[in-house]
């Protein structure tokens, strides 16, 4: 059994309240990384390069702690999406949207900071946006404000009434932190969940 401290390398309160499901004892780190992506990069490549800069960062400072480490990039046609931080990007992205569909890469990375043994992958996720009007656009984002998201949608909040569907292996990878996958890393590394 693993008994080296649990670290999750994020600053968002989302992963923080996703983790804290698994009733295990955790600690949360901003790991502080440029996360602007890399000329010709892919998002799926961006998002796990970033992921495990993330834990590789407050692995400096902790070498002797399993370190998660998480990113999420948005695409539409192939073209990221990034965190709007205003109220009018955050219109542009949603007027982009509308009616189309939205992969949302969600990488994930348990790094063992004593051994280096790195854990990583990418879990995607498609979101189906609906046909959205412009007074609808205005009227989410004056109501749920959603400036740090990726793609400009929350959707464990209201941002779920902009969804016609989704697809995916785990609703939790659209949040930012794909538990199934951690729960099978912390199992790699010993870490009992239940």
């Amino acid at each position: 059994m693993n008994n080296m401290p649990l670290i999750l390398a994020s600053s968002s309160i989302y992963r923080r309240e996703l983790l804290e499901r698994l009733q295990i004892p955790f600690i949360t780190i901003s790991p502080q990384v440029d996360e602007t992506p890399l000329a010709n990069e892919k998002p799926e490549d961006t998002a796990l390069r970033l992921a495990q800069a993330k834990a590789r960062k407050v692995a400096l400072k902790h070498p002797n702690a399993l370190i998660i480490g998480c990113d999420q990039v948005a695409t539409l046609e192939g073209v990221q999406l990034g965190k709007p931080m205003t109220h009018d990007n955050a219109v542009k992205q949603l007027r982009l949207m509308r009616g189309k569909k939205v992969i949302f890469h969600s990488a994930l990375c348990l790094f063992n900071a004593e051994t280096d043994n790195m854990q990583a992958t990418n879990v995607p996720f498609i979101v189906q946006f609906r046909h959205l009007t412009d007074a609808q656009i205005e009227n989410y984002l004056l109501k749920e404000q959603p400036y740090h998201c990726a793609g400009s949608a929350r959707s464990e909040g209201l941002g779920i009434v902009l969804i016609e569907s989704m697809q995916g292996d785990d609703p939790n990878a659209l949040i930012g932190l794909p538990l199934i996958k951690v729960i099978d890393m912390l199992q790699n590394e010993g870490v009992p969940i239940i």
